[in-house]
This record gives C-alpha cells, sequence and structure tokens, in this order.
C-alpha cells in the first residue's frame, strides 16, 4: 500500500523578467532576449504567477522527484540565460591549409578545411548569434540550448573522419563556456 507523495519545487522570479506559460510551452523574456521550451512530454504541472514559478508532481513513484528537479533546472536555465545569457568560444586551428569562415544568414560556412573544394557547414539554432573574432568563434544567446548545439554544429562540421587524428589536428574546437 504506496501512497502518493507530491514533489514541488519553487522557482523566483528576478525583477525584470516575465514569465508566461501558454499550454506547456514556458516563454521566458528578460534583458538579453526571449527563451521559450516546451514541458509537453514531462509529467509535471507548472504554474505561474508575478513572483514565483512552482513544478509539481504527484506520484507513487520516487523517480518523479528526479523529473520535478530537471524541469526546474531547466527553468532556471532559461531565466538565467535572459539574465546574463549564454556563450561558448571556439578556436580554429589549422597546420596546413587556413581554414576561412564566413556567417551566411542561419548557417556558418567553413572553406578550405584541410583543402577540400567543397564548403562546410553548420547551422544556427534559434536565435543565437555568431561572430569571428581573429582566430575564434564566438557564439551567444539567451537560451542554454541552442547555444550549446550550435557551438556542437560548428565543432562537427570539422570532424576529419577515416584518417589519423593525433596527425589531422585540423577543425575548430570548443575552449570555453560561460
Amino acid at each position: 500500500m504506496s501512497t502518493e507523495q507530491v514533489y514541488s519545487e519553487s522557482i523566483e522570479v528576478p525583477a525584470g523578467i516575465k514569465v508566461t506559460l501558454e499550454g506547456s510551452v514556458l516563454k521566458v523574456k528578460g534583458p538579453k532576449g526571449e527563451c521559450q521550451k516546451d514541458f509537453g512530454k514531462m509529467k509535471v504541472k507548472i504554474s505561474v504567477n508575478e513572483k514565483f514559478i512552482a513544478v509539481t508532481a504527484t506520484s507513487k513513484r520516487r523517480d518523479n522527484y528526479a523529473v520535478t528537479r530537471a524541469v526546474a533546472m531547466h527553468v532556471k536555465n532559461l531565466i538565467n540565460g535572459t539574465v546574463n545569457g549564454y556563450k561558448y568560444s571556439l578556436k580554429i586551428v589549422y597546420s596546413h591549409f587556413p581554414i576561412q569562415i564566413s556567417i551566411k544568414e542561419n548557417r556558418v560556412k567553413i572553406d578550405n578545411f584541410i583543402g577540400e573544394k567543397f564548403p562546410r557547414y553548420a547551422d544556427i539554432v534559434g536565435n543565437t548569434k555568431v561572430r569571428l573574432e581573429g582566430d575564434d568563434v564566438i557564439v551567444e544567446g539567451p537560451c542554454k540550448e541552442s547555444v550549446g548545439q550550435t557551438a556542437a554544429n560548428i565543432e562537427n562540421a570539422t570532424r576529419i573522419k577515416e584518417k589519423d587524428p593525433r596527425v589531422f589536428l585540423d577543425g575548430v574546437f570548443i575552449y570555453a563556456k560561460a
């Protein structure tokens, strides 16, 4: 005979942040931008008022505590991103053929990678901004998932296959996350 337990997390909303819940989509708007996430597949109830966001799960199973904590951390990341933003730094590394990177609309174009004649492309996800500073590629934005996925797309676009990675060290690599 197990009884139902209620797992709940409460997240404080800082001043200057606007949070709205439309169905299962949580939208957070702040000084650095706007971010949204769909929690439709999570078995939690989210309620929003002016000062707090409550994440609640009711179940006979203990693993819903972990789901509640995970959703609460996603909400905290949304709030933190709209207040402070996220930034990934990538370094362009090459030994013989200089890599040329350009940004066109919502794609990053990588030319002359290990002497290839055809360019490689990486998609920019969401409202993420990408800029070049010398041999660095800076990826910034309010959504942690979008910024991380964009940086991973750029890194994966320069992955070398079927060659010895100890010899062919060329690529664009993540070296800092802030």
